[in-house]
């Protein structure tokens, strides 16, 4: 297998790997400018370990989170199984849009440092740099906080009377760290199971769903739409009428971002994938029809088994941890009259909340990587071993997670709730900036004259798609806490919602005046560095394929490929 960046005395399995010249040191050059002068040598690249199977279940286990198995029930409470369908289909649409955008860039040049380094070379290093930091400050607060969640998902068998949770955090923080300094090849499969244990949680969901609504369940209530009819499709949210059907669908909107936040995270393994340029675009198509099959079906069948002011909804919806016993799904089965599932669905969410904790590390580890070589963090950081771990960019990542201690205490465990209210927001930028990085990359395929049938992908609904995502995430951005406007002003929620939006310009304007940077013209962006090195490895790749053709041999696994490997 093709690995990048490192020499042929590595190479102990005798594999084809891509000639590179020698790293060498210019003399009289900063630690920044040595690493950005061959930014792929041994001693700051990323290895590419990861296989396809491993990339597009990384992928789709970004996608499917808790806030798929727990956090529609608040949106289902506050919209009604109307607006939840309606919401959660044209979110992942917005989303499908992202990722084809982000997608036809990754295919063209797959570079290590996720897609900042495609909002430094395209539109302006000051994006990059806002960009990159914005993302690892949300991996920063969303790890600690699925550590948290782990120790607070053990409660439900383990009250914290008994055991401090600080001692859960504890353990499953040396996990994760473990399983990251490990190499990619075994996070990469360990990440892989993970991912499928959730598949198969929510297809059994999606079926045991269907049976209830069908009637097959202890009560035998064949229930079928009768909750849209009674107490309604939607939900009235802070007021009445019409005005507050809309609220609740709006309100709806932003549980569906949240929801979806981390599908883009495919982005970020770009660097250490395999034949990347075919191993992306199938991550990005499939990702589509997982949207839809998982979480469209999803919501749309438990807006059929459980009423929006069901008191065992509302009952859920109170409850202040990630368990079981905020599931809406928990609810609507024990609607239904099973007794048994509660418990089993909690380890259930103890794997989701355990790969969201492992896969969030690994995310925030490769972001700052990726800052440093590119000098826009502490050179030090793009440093890794021989095995292509960034050691360093792991340790400071790995010590923020340090944070979910604050949880132990009731009094700090408010302010650690405020940092959580960022998270939403940082992801909406995210994706802006990643569509705004599409635009100028676009611009600079027609300027520069490259002919568009030469792209390993091509996002089908092309710049148009990306204005539409556009528009709409900014549009959720600036209205994701309208509620506290509502009634009472809420400057708390207010400051904490909307705080990444100033953080995000002070560091794009902070960078430009310092930096004396300058946008980057459409002739004149860097389309080209380094997409020589990869066309050489998916040359390599295809003639890896083409021989075993030839060979004739059969791996057996036609039915996989054929019928089941789009979930997988």
């Amino acid at each position: 297998m093709a690995v990048l960046g490192r020499n042929d005395e590595e190479n102990k399995g005798g594999d084809v790997l891509v000639d590179r010249k020698e790293s060498s040191s210019p003399s009289g050059l900063t630690p920044e400018e040595q690493i950005l002068s061959d930014p792929e040598d041994v001693g700051h690249s990323l290895h590419r370990g990861l296989q396809s199977r491993q990339v597009t279940m990384i992928a789709i286990g970004g996608a499917i989170g808790t806030g798929l198995i727990i956090g529609t029930g608040s949106a289902l409470a506050k919209a009604g199984p109307g607006s939840l369908l309606i919401a959660y289909t044209f979110v992942g649409f917005i989303v499908f849009l992202v990722m084809a955008a982000l997608g036809e860039m990754a295919a063209w040049l797959p570079a290590a440092g996720g897609f900042a380094v495609y909002a430094t070379r395209f539109v302006d290093p000051a994006l990059g740099f806002s960009l990159g930091y914005t993302y690892w400050f949300k991996y920063l607060i969303t790890t600690p906080n699925q550590l948290t969640a782990l120790a607070l998902v053990i409660q439900f068998w383990l009250p914290a009377t008994k055991v401090n949770p600080g001692v859960f955090i504890a353990i499953f923080l040396v996990i994760i760290v473990a399983i990251n300094y490990f190499g990619i090849r075994f996070f990469g499969e360990f990440e892989f199971w993970l991912s499928s244990i959730k598949v198969i949680v929510i297809c059994g969901l999606i079926l045991l769903s269907l049976i209830l609504a069908l009637g097959g369940g202890p009560d035998h209530d064949r229930k079928g739409f009768r909750y849209w009819k009674d107490p309604g499709a939607f939900a009235p949210y802070l007021a009445t009428g019409s005005l507050g059907q809309f609220l609740g669908f709006w309100s709806t909107m932003v549980n569906a971002v949240f929801a979806y936040l981390g599908t883009e995270l495919v982005g970020v393994t770009v660097g250490e994938a395999e034949n990347p340029r075919k191993t992306i675009p199938r991550a990005i198509k499939l990702t589509f029809y997982r949207i839809l099959f998982f979480y469209c079906l999803s919501v749309f069948l438990l807006g059929m088994i459980i009423p929006y002011n069901s008191p065992e909804l509302i009952k859920a919806t109170k409850q202040t941890f990630n368990s079981a016993a905020a599931s809406p799904f928990v609810a609507a089965i024990r609607v239904s009259g099973i007794k048994v599932l509660p418990g089993f669905l909690n380890g259930c969410i103890l794997i989701f909340v355990f790969s969201a904790s492992n896969s969030d590390l690994y995310i925030g580890s490769r972001t700052i990587h990726g800052l440093a070589l590119k000098g826009q963090a502490p050179a030090f950081l793009a440093k890794t071993d021989s095995r292509g771990v960034p050691v360093y960019s792991l340790l400071v990542t790995s010590l923020f997670c340090c944070l979910a201690f604050m949880n132990v205490s009731n009094d700090s465990k408010v302010v650690f709730g405020y940092f959580v209210n960022l998270v939403t927001i940082f992801g909406l930028l995210t994706w802006i900036s990643i569509l705004v990085s599409h635009v100028y990359f676009v611009r600079a395929r027609q300027a520069q004259g490259v002919d568009p049938s030469t792209l390993a992908y091509k996002a089908p609904f092309g710049i148009a798609g990306t204005y539409f995502a556009l528009f709409w995430c900014i549009l959720i951005a600036l209205t994701k806490n309208f509620n506290v406007f509502v009634h009472t002003f809420d400057y708390k929620n207010f400051i904490t919602g909307y705080l990444g939006i100033p953080l995000y310009i002070i560091m794009i304007f902070g960078y430009k005046f310092i930096k004396r940077t300058k946008g980057i013209k459409a002739e004149e962006a860097d389309l080209w560095t380094g997409k020589d090195v990869i066309d050489r490895d998916e040359a390599m790749w295809k003639l890896k394929e083409e021989e075993e053709k030839a060979s004739g041999v059969k791996n057996g696994n036609w039915f996989y490929r054929t019928f089941v490997s789009w979930l997988f």
